[in-house]
């Protein structure tokens, strides 16, 4: 598979999103060993970068779900692991009493990380990114009780989410020049909003991981060649599926994206992954992108 970079690390062109295994619209889940059979069919075919979550659970009580799965399929992988980078976001709570919270406090934070650490099986996170900003704090403070836990050594890189492009810089102001590693927000066909994001992070050589980038977990990823025709039909030009021609698409805008396609079935990351070799003509980029009214 053609490979990418992210900040230090070197990547498939192609991720894979692990949320859907645990968390999605439908609260359909598959069961542990296609969870894991899906993660496997991920790196039978080139994919080297997986992104997960603390909160990405079926329940407030199972906080950690998804990050188990990632761990017990590599382990139990039979290739090479070493080059995987897995990637994992903090800063939203789940309890009893509150689903989905905030919390971007040091202490709050650093038992997070620790956590994701005991889930993942390791002892430094590579890549750790702040879930979605907590309202109640400063944004410049929440990035140096990042920057604390990375001086601590407990993980490598830093990287946000859900982020403006006045937080992006703030973050930027916060972790110092070339020390902010990525920007994961929603960007697809159907959420074209964080191209402003996209764009800054080109210019600024910082990774931009679309999530949700075929339209999210609802059966949007399945229909978006009915919703934006002009998807399909160049996959039918390319004898491709119309999700293939979105990734190339997304893959296009910038050398930096990273789409990281969520999947529960193996079937759906094999596909996926195939669009790191899809090479789309600049006529096929501009109607993409006039479909969904980008100007490029």
């Amino acid at each position: 598979m053609n490979q990418r970079s992210i900040g230090e690390f070197t990547v498939s062109a192609i991720g894979l999103g692990g949320m859907p295994m645990s968390m999605n619209n439908d609260r359909v889940y598959p069961e542990r060993a296609e969870a894991i059979a899906t993660v496997h069919a991920a790196l039978e075919a080139g994919v080297t970068f997986i992104d997960t979550a603390d909160i990405y659970a079926p329940s407030w009580e199972e906080m950690g779900h998804n990050e188990r799965i990632v761990r017990d399929a590599l382990r139990s992988w039979d290739g090479d692991t070493s080059g995987i980078l897995v990637a994992t976001k903090g800063g939203i709570t789940r309890t009893a009493e509150k689903d989905f919270g905030r919390d971007g406090s040091l202490a709050y934070l650093r038992s997070a990380v620790q956590r994701s650490m005991e889930n993942l099986g390791v002892d430094v996170i590579d890549l750790y990114q702040y879930h979605r900003p907590d309202r109640w704090m400063v944004y410049g403070e929440i990035m140096e009780n990042l920057k604390t836990l990375q001086a601590e050594g407990l993980i490598r890189a830093v990287g946000i989410s859900n982020a403006s492009v006045e937080e992006i810089e703030i973050a930027q102001q916060v972790l110092g020049e070339g020390n902010l590693t990525s920007v994961q927000n929603e960007f697809s066909p159907r959420h074209p909003g964080s191209y402003g994001e996209l764009r800054y992070c080109d210019a600024h050589g910082i990774a931009f991981l679309p999530w949700s980038p075929l339209g999210g977990t609802g059966g949007g990823g399945r229909t978006v060649g009915d919703r934006f025709t002009v998807f399909r039909e160049i996959g039918e030009r390319h004898g491709v599926s119309p999700q293939q021609v979105v990734l190339a698409w997304e893959l296009s805008l910038s050398p930096l994206v990273v789409p990281i396609p969520g999947a529960r079935r193996p079937a759906s990351i094999a596909d996926s992954a195939k669009a790191a070799d899809l090479r789309l003509s600049d006529e096929e980029r501009a109607r993409c992108s006039a479909s969904v009214g980008i100007e490029v």
